[in-house]
């Protein structure tokens, strides 16, 4: 299994790859009787130290962790597509008998592409003694067969109990009954720098274990999954050992390994990413009880609080997100909400970045109350929001005159900038609603200060200074007004709606 992500530009020569193998078969399993079911964990006190005399090693905890991490073996049927004929695909010159004697005339239907099986490999993890397995959803997305291998070598059919693209996370289950679990520890919390293991089925050679370190927490914004929220780890991870076990120096279980990071020339370059237990339990425990996972949903986009942006909406320091739309009928417009509000605590607790803010209003879940502490027009104040269902994503998807610059009054911080009034038919190519009004940018000076700041050809400025604009004239007059102090943008760029700040060079 392959997939492809988009990737920042500071990460622009790697390449992110999920860490499963494309094909195969299943082999090397460990030998020996059948395991007990793991009730107790190791303690590091137990291992021996530098210096003692004896032989420093993680085998004990090892040997415990090990028999609750199974290899996974899926069949894929892919579809064959129709209609393409031999060499020559769709050409009707190929059904000229002329051609067809040049290329040994398989250009027939008995050359037909056929449907064929595709095999691949992963990993999971026995969480509950009855059979509860966890694992990667990309591990068995598709997959039409899942065979389930344990280290003792029997082997079951799997049954999908659910699965969650968002997260990346599926919950199998085999009939089987006694059998070793590894812990998963919600209440620990890894920090950087803490030992941990990496178990697995690398490129099917049977189970594996590296080990590493904690490398960063909260790793997010990588394009990996919708919602991240990553432990960082230098441990080897390798193709097949998607759905793997990541665990402390007790033996407890602290990540479903699911990426890496790879160079030009592929393989693990010692940046792996896991899920947290917190998380994939959470999730489990969603598919268990209900079948499928609820998130909450306030309505509002958000965008994260830059130091010119926090320079821009008068704040001390660079910290919160600022909300750039406000869905109409949503919970964030019935509890006031307004565009430019800058939240910087959601339920007493500060908020640091986009990401963690997006998982936490998803984790509260529908019908949970959100209070935030906000900043609007430089005040303080307190909402309380009471979240909503969050829509599918196909839901989420339909809810997504002439040569005017500035003019001579407006340089300073948009001086390079060209705009035009957008006109009814700008804005239905833009994608933007027939009632749409504001400027769309023309022209944008590469030495300016707004091109630095990031503002684009293309772009439709909606606000100036928190003031809306309506035509090219409007927009010349609050620039004009700015006084050749910087200027806050609102700007809805290919149906999204961001801020931008421009400080005056």
């Amino acid at each position: 299994m392959h997939r492809s992500f988009h990737i920042r530009p500071l990460m622009a020569v790697f390449a992110l790859v999920l860490a499963s193998i494309g094909g195969g078969i299943v082999a090397g399993y460990m030998n020996g009787a059948r395991p007990s079911p793991l009730q107790a964990t190791v303690s590091a006190d137990s291992l021996a130290h530098p210096g003692s005399g004896e032989l420093v090693t993680f085998a004990p905890i090892v040997k415990l962790a090990t028999p609750a991490v199974v290899n996974i073996s899926t069949t894929t049927v892919v579809k064959a597509q129709r209609g393409q004929r031999g060499q020559g695909g769709n050409n009707p010159l190929f059904n000229d008998p002329f051609f067809r004697q040049f290329f040994g005339g398989n250009m027939g239907p008995e050359s037909q592409p056929r449907d064929h099986r595709a095999q691949a490999l992963g990993s999971g993890v026995i969480v509950k003694s009855d059979g509860y397995i966890l694992t990667n959803n990309h591990v068995v997305d598709g997959a039409t067969d899942v065979k389930v291998y344990l280290a003792d070598k029997r082997e079951f059919k799997a049954k999908v109990i659910g699965t969650d693209k968002q997260t990346d996370i599926a919950v199998l289950k085999i009939d089987a009954t006694n059998l070793p679990v590894l812990h998963m520890s919600t209440a620990a919390k890894p920090a950087v720098g803490d030992v941990c293991l990496a178990i697995g089925d690398p490129f099917g050679l049977g189970q594996t274990v590296t080990m590493g370190i904690v490398s960063a927490t909260g790793r997010a914004g990588l394009g990996i999954e919708e919602y991240e929220d990553f432990i960082q780890t230098d441990a080897s991870i390798n193709p097949g050992n998607s759905g793997g076990a990541l665990i402390n120096t007790r033996g407890e279980m602290i990540g479903i390994n699911t990426a890496i990071l790879s160079g030009n020339g592929g393989g693990n370059q010692g940046i792996g990413f896991a899920i947290p237990v917190s998380l994939a339990s959470n999730v489990m425990n969603q598919i268990e009880e209900h079948g499928k996972v609820s998130r909450g949903y306030m309505g509002a986009t958000v965008q994260q609080v830059s130091p010119s942006l926090a320079k821009a909406f008068g704040l001390s320091a660079n910290t919160g997100v600022a909300l750039t739309q406000i869905e109409p009928g949503s919970p964030s417009a019935k509890a006031g909400l307004k565009s430019g509000d800058v939240v910087v605590e959601l339920n007493g607790q500060p908020v640091t970045d986009v990401d963690a803010f997006r998982l936490q209003i998803a984790e509260l879940g529908p019908g949970a109350t959100a209070h935030m502490k906000l900043y609007r027009d430089g005040h303080s104040m307190d909402a309380t929001v009471s979240l909503a269902q969050r829509p599918t994503d196909e839901a989420l998807a339909k809810n997504g005159g002439g040569g005017n610059g500035p003019g001579n009054g407006a340089k300073s911080a948009l001086e390079g900038v060209s705009v035009e009034t957008v006109t009814p038919d700008d804005a239905q190519q833009l994608g933007l609603g027939p009632s749409a009004k504001g400027v769309v940018v023309t022209d944008v000076d590469q030495s300016s200060a707004a091109a630095e700041a990031g503002l684009q050809r293309g772009d439709v400025i909606l606000q100036v200074n928190h003031q809306a604009v309506a035509t090219a004239a409007e927009f010349e007059n609050d620039v004009r007004q700015s006084n050749g102090k910087g200027t806050l943008l609102l700007v809805n760029r290919g149906g999204g709606t961001l801020f931008i700040a421009i400080e005056s060079k």
